[in-house]
C-alpha cells in the first residue's frame, strides 16, 4: 500500500517572500530525491488560474467578501480534487503556496465573515483535507507591503486594500498559530532569503524524517 504523500503549506502576508521561498524549498525537495507536487492558491489548475485573474484584477473594486470567499473556494475546490488529493494518494509531498488558512487570516480576520461560517464553507471545498505542516513567514504589513512595491511585483487587487486591512490580516495569521501551534512553523522573515531557506530546510527534513519513520 502506498504510503500517503506529505502536505506541505506556505503562508504569510504580502511581501512577506513565500513564493521565492516555495521555489527554492521546491528545488531542494526535488534535488533530495522527493517526488514534490508545487502548486498554488488560487490557481493550479486551468479553472483556478481563470479565477485567480478575477480575483486580483485591481478593476473589480466592487466585488463583495461573500463573492470573494466563494470564488476562493471555488478555485480551491478545483485544485483539491483534481491535483492535490491524487498527488497524495500517490504518495506524492504536495508544496502549496498559501492554503484554506488564507481565507480565514484575509476574509475572516480581514474582512470580518464569521469563521464558523468560513470553516464550514472550507470543509465542504477542501473535503476534510488538512495540511501536516504549515510554515507561516511572518512579517509586519507595512515592510512586506513596502518590498512589494519596491520590487516592482504586480500589484492586485488585495495589495491595494488599506494598511489597516492588512494589520488585521498580520494578527489573524498569529491568532491562527496560536490556536494550532502543532501544525504551523513560525518563522521570522525579516532575514535573508538564504536565512529564511535555511529555517524552512531545517523545519521541514525534521518533518519528512517524521513521516518516513511512520
Amino acid at each position: 500500500m502506498t504510503k500517503r504523500g506529505l502536505f506541505i503549506t506556505l503562508e504569510g502576508p504580502e511581501g512577506s517572500g513565500k513564493t521565492t521561498q516555495a521555489g527554492l524549498l521546491h528545488e531542494w525537495l526535488l534535488a533530495e530525491g522527493y517526488d514534490v507536487l508545487r502548486t498554488r492558491e488560487p490557481g493550479g489548475t486551468r479553472i483556478g488560474e481563470r479565477i485567480r485573474d478575477v480575483l486580483h484584477n485591481p478593476e473589480h473594486t466592487e466585488m463583495v467578501a461573500q463573492a470573494e470567499i466563494l470564488l476562493y473556494s471555488a478555485a480551491r475546490a478545483q485544485l483539491v480534487s483534481e491535483l492535490i488529493l491524487p498527488a497524495l494518494a500517490s504518495g506524492r509531498c504536495v508544496l502549496c503556496d498559501r492554503y484554506f488558512d488564507s481565507t480565514y487570516a484575509y476574509q475572516g480576520y480581514g474582512r470580518g465573515l464569521p469563521l464558523g461560517e468560513l470553516r464550514e464553507i472550507t470543509r465542504f471545498a477542501t473535503r476534510g483535507l488538512i495540511p501536516d505542516v504549515t510554515l507561516y513567514l511572518d512579517l509586519a504589513p507595512e515592510v512586506g507591503l513596502r518590498r512589494r512595491v519596491q520590487g516592482g511585483d504586480e500589484i492586485n487587487r488585495l495589495d491595494r486594500e488599506t494598511l489597516a486591512f492588512h494589520a488585521r490580516v498580520h494578527a489573524g495569521y498569529l491568532e491562527l498559530v496560536h490556536q494550532e501551534p502543532a501544525r504551523w512553523v513560525q518563522i521570522d522573515a525579516s532575514g535573508s532569503v538564504p536565512e529564511i531557506q535555511t529555517c524552512l530546510r531545517a523545519e521541514i527534513a525534521a518533518r519528512l524524517a517524521a513521516w518516513k519513520a511512520a
